[in-house]
């Protein structure tokens, strides 16, 4: 399935941000736009005031998320996959004296 293009969102083979789709110039990635509106329950201004971007960007970002599905299920299990790697490196026994 190809991805499809929103106007203002950088796509995840584009972005240099940990491969994941972004607001073009910002560091704010459509995954993290998503969470603080559908999973916190921001309002998209909030969200706008809060990281000084435009409301359309807000919708834009969850448009993005919503066209493309595929891609952020990746995205999501890209992420899970650091997150676990990164567990398992705090998690380390010392070395025995």
């Amino acid at each position: 399935m190809s991805t499809v293009a929103v106007h203002g969102i950088v796509p995840g083979d584009e972005s240099a941000i940990h491969d994941e789709p972004h607001i073009e110039g910002s560091r704010i990635t459509v995954r993290y736009v998503r969470s603080q509106v559908e999973e916190c329950g921001l309002h998209p201004e909030t969200v706008a005031d809060r990281y000084d971007i435009d409301l359309a960007d807000v919708y834009a970002a969850l448009a993005y998320y919503h066209n493309n599905p595929a891609e952020m299920r990746r995205v999501e299990r890209d992420r899970e996959r650091a997150i676990e790697t990164a567990e398992e490196m705090t998690t380390l026994s010392p070395p025995d004296e």
